[in-house]
């Protein structure tokens, strides 16, 4: 049986942060800006069919969101209804729970679990 085949869309802030982390990155290298760039939407346009192959968002504890790891960035989804919705990029070293409460989508997602 072939699998789901889900849309994936992304929010501005995920793109906006991918767009700011490729600008940084492209400062010192535009070959690894690229690299960088070309993974990060590869692996989200992988999402359309293995949407369920990123891990849980341990920090949350919600298993429709999951992440893929590109790079040293953390790619945040959420699979709802048969879309998946890119909603962050962050750097694997942050604090995701300070990154989490400065971020808007506290406000549309469950709150963190300890």
């Amino acid at each position: 049986m072939a699998p789901r085949r889900r849309r994936v869309v992304w929010a501005k802030s995920a793109r906006q942060a991918l767009d700011d982390v490729i600008g940084r990155i492209a400062e010192d290298s535009r070959d690894a800006a690229r690299r960088v760039l070309s993974q990060a939407l590869e692996s989200a346009s992988t999402l359309t069919s293995f949407a369920e192959r990123g891990r849980g968002v341990p920090e949350l504890g919600d298993p429709a969101i999951r992440e893929l790891f590109v790079y040293s960035y953390r790619l945040l989804y959420e699979i709802r209804n048969g879309t998946v919705a890119v909603i962050g990029f962050v750097h694997g070293a942050r604090d995701f729970d300070d990154w989490w409460q400065r971020s808007s989508l506290k406000t549309l997602l469950p709150p963190l679990t300890k």
